[in-house]
């Protein structure tokens, strides 16, 4: 949290065990009970220190670093089905959210009960005992007291604030697929490429691979099954016996000899993979390690490692991709909006031939290669320096490869991956907008991809989509990924994000659950999916991802130029783009590793959600100071009917007086109440 410094006003007054509605003692400690061993990574360290692969960047932010804002407390990480207790029965006693959250024996059984069913499972169970799942608006619930004098309205709204009283319930807010659309047959367009047979798929209800030619071009995914994909060889001594001979041979035939090899045998070693990859990537033999894939096969318990014999398995799926892929995958390129439909058999191929290593013109960082500005996609930096998190990385996504590579596999969906861009004609003026707040829940238990199921999920990003999910970090976006890994491809045509754009994944299936985070996450099992597909055939999740600047000194957020960045950033997420969407689940979006301010990244959300015209459900993930903060700055701003536009100057008034301050106290909340309060006394 902010430092609040520890000085108190008059208005401030600690009364019992309520803070007033001044944001009362906004101290500069961090609300954290140690939790076991496993403190709320939200509370844990947000000073300077940062973990190994957080560390000090360069000009070009490594994948590693992702947005570490949304740090799941372990109590709460299992994306599968350990739900939260105020998530137990949607639409029932609203007392819950407002009580002191104890953990009573029940609580704690909901929280580590194991469960293999999905949370639309739950919600279907919840609608059984009725409870019911509004497709409302994004509009806020009235407040009597706009209508009061301003003595009488004080009064009012300070007495509500402390519970929350104007936040909605999450059952309020809008989820698919009570508000999908109508879609009508999928097409293709100049800025919409789709790699299946649209007849058989429009009119057959078959998935068939669009045919297409081959493209060896700057502007499209270079195939390892190109016909212009070669590598050199040694083709032994010359006749004189003074040089090596090389030659030139097509890089799928060495590539398919070794995958071929590999396919046949009933196990597999990580000694077998090696040279397997070594023999198309030789010029990387010094500098590739495979001690971590080794140490992983050995190091799972023999009950559980099916690893051996499922590798033959992927490498035969790898071999599939001609027949799967028949048509160039365009480059989702910064500055050009535009999006991709794929079928998920044909991400299994691609990502198959991910694992071993076959993707040419990736293989480096180097500022002068030609993929430098995209993120990686061989699983190289998985296979090396072995580590506990890269253990946990390999279980989940060989229980993908287990799932996809089954006889009896249903992989009938599609996903579409969608670049957008915000034009500069299309950008709010954040100082003229007049629309007023949208629905807000706020909730410091439960997930953004647990309890926010059905809603727009936002994935606090690193701008190279994916973050360190091929590295060591384990945070919010890696952990997403691992647990839909499907996402995973995003990185094979995803150029680096700029600051108006964003990624919109629609359809992705969830695999895996997980518990804990960093150091502590830990693969979980399976999980089963059972949302409803749509006209599309895709999984009914959709998920947006938004990179929030790095502030390397926490001073730098408080300069409007970055505040309309990120404005501007969260609004591109937001944006609706079609009618009757659904509402967005986030949180401490940039909050962690980045640096961000958890009040001014709440504002400026609340703000972008408001001129997107949608609801809000914001998971603080444990942190209560920031729950009951928000919930009392929001009923504050609703009964004076706040605008966008009057929140905007607020922060222009905010970010001069933490400018001009040498050693600022006083956070965003307690400023806006403050400043409120003062206009008030002078009706």
């Amino acid at each position: 949290m902010t430092d609040q410094g520890n000085k108190k006003t008059p208005d401030m007054t600690d009364q019992g065990n309520k803070k007033t509605p001044d944001m009362a003692d906004h101290d500069s400690k961090t609300q954290t009970a140690d939790m076991g061993k496993n403190r709320s990574p939200e509370m844990a360290d947000h000073g300077n220190q940062k973990s190994p692969e957080m560390a000090e960047e360069g000009t070009k932010n490594p994948p590693e670093i992702a947005d570490h804002g949304n740090r799941r407390p372990p109590e709460i990480a299992d994306h599968g089905n350990n739900h939260a207790p105020e998530m137990a029965g949607h639409g029932s006693q609203r007392t819950r959210e407002m009580s002191d959250h104890r953990n009573n024996s029940s609580r704690m059984k909901d929280l580590l009960q194991p469960d293999f069913q999905s949370p639309t499972c739950h919600q279907e169970k919840a609608k059984q005992a009725g409870c019911s799942f509004s497709t409302s608006s994004s509009a806020p619930p009235s407040v009597a007291a706009v209508s009061r004098g301003p003595a009488e309205r004080e009064e009012s709204s300070w007495a509500q604030e402390e519970d929350g009283a104007s936040c909605c319930l999450l059952d309020d807010l809008k989820r698919l697929p009570q508000c999908s659309k109508q879609l009508g047959p999928l097409n293709f367009s100049r800025t919409h490429t789709v790699l299946i047979d649209l007849h058989f798929f429009n009119y057959e209800a078959t998935l068939k691979p669009q045919e297409g030619q081959d493209t060896w071009s700057s502007n499209f995914v270079k195939m390892p099954c190109s016909q212009g994909s070669y590598m050199t060889v040694k083709a032994g001594m010359s006749k004189n016996l003074c040089q090596q001979q090389v030659t030139q041979v097509w890089r799928w035939d060495v590539i398919s000899k070794q995958l071929s090899s590999l396919s046949k045998k009933a196990a597999v070693t990580a000694d077998d993979v090696e040279r397997a990859i070594m023999k198309y990537n030789p010029k990387y033999k010094s500098q590739w390690s495979f001690d971590g894939l080794s140490a992983f096969l050995k190091s799972v318990p023999k009950v559980e490692n099916y690893f051996s014999t499922l590798l033959p398995k992927v490498a035969a799926l790898a071999l599939k991709l001609p027949d799967h892929v028949k048509k160039a995958i365009p480059l989702l390129q910064r500055g050009r909006p535009a999006a991709i439909t794929l079928s998920q058999v044909q991400i299994s191929c691609l990502l198959a031939n991910a694992f071993f290593c076959t993707f040419p013109h990736r293989n480096t960082t180097s500022s002068k290669a030609e993929y430098y500005s995209f993120p990686s996609i061989n699983f190289t930096s998985l296979f090396g320096n072995w580590s506990g998190r890269k253990r946990e990385k390999l279980r989940a996504i060989m229980h993908y490869f287990k799932v996809v590579t089954d006889d009896n596999a249903k992989l009938n969906g599609l996903l579409t991956f969608e670049r957008c861009c915000l034009r500069a004609s299309d950008a709010p003026d954040w100082r003229s907008c007049k629309e007023t707040l949208p629905k807000l829940h706020v909730t410091s238990l439960g997930t953004i991809e647990t309890e926010g199921t059905g809603m727009l999920q936002v994935d606090f990003a690193s701008s190279w989509i994916g973050g360190g999910v091929l590295g060591s970090g384990l945070v919010q976006e890696e952990i997403l990924f691992l647990l839909n890994p499907e996402l995973i491809v995003s990185r094979l045509f995803t150029e680096k994000l700029e600051d108006n754009e964003c990624l919109v994944i629609t359809g992705c299936q969830q695999f895996s659950r997980h518990s804990g985070f960093g150091d502590t996450f830990e693969w979980a099992g399976p999980h089963e999916d059972c949302l409803q597909m749509d006209e599309w055939a895709r999984w009914q999740r959709q998920i947006v991802a938004i990179d929030a600047l790095n502030f390397k000194h926490r001073m730098e957020q408080y300069n409007m130029r970055h505040v309309i960045r990120e404005l501007n950033k969260a609004y591109c997420g937001f944006k609706s783009r079609g009618n009757n969407e659904p509402d967005i689940a986030t949180g401490k979006w940039g909050c962690g590793a980045f640096n961000g301010d958890p009040q001014l990244k709440a504002v400026i959300q609340l703000m972008a959600a408001a001129k997107a015209n949608r609801g809000l459900a914001f998971f603080t993930f444990q942190d209560e100071e920031l729950k009951r903060g928000l919930q009392q700055i929001y009923h504050l701003l609703l009964s004076e009917g706040a605008t966008v536009e009057k929140l905007y100057r607020l922060l222009e008034d905010f970010c001069a007086v933490q400018g001009r301050s040498r050693d600022p106290h006083g956070g965003l909340f307690e400023f806006i109440s403050s400043t409120i309060r003062h206009s008030r006394s002078q009706l």
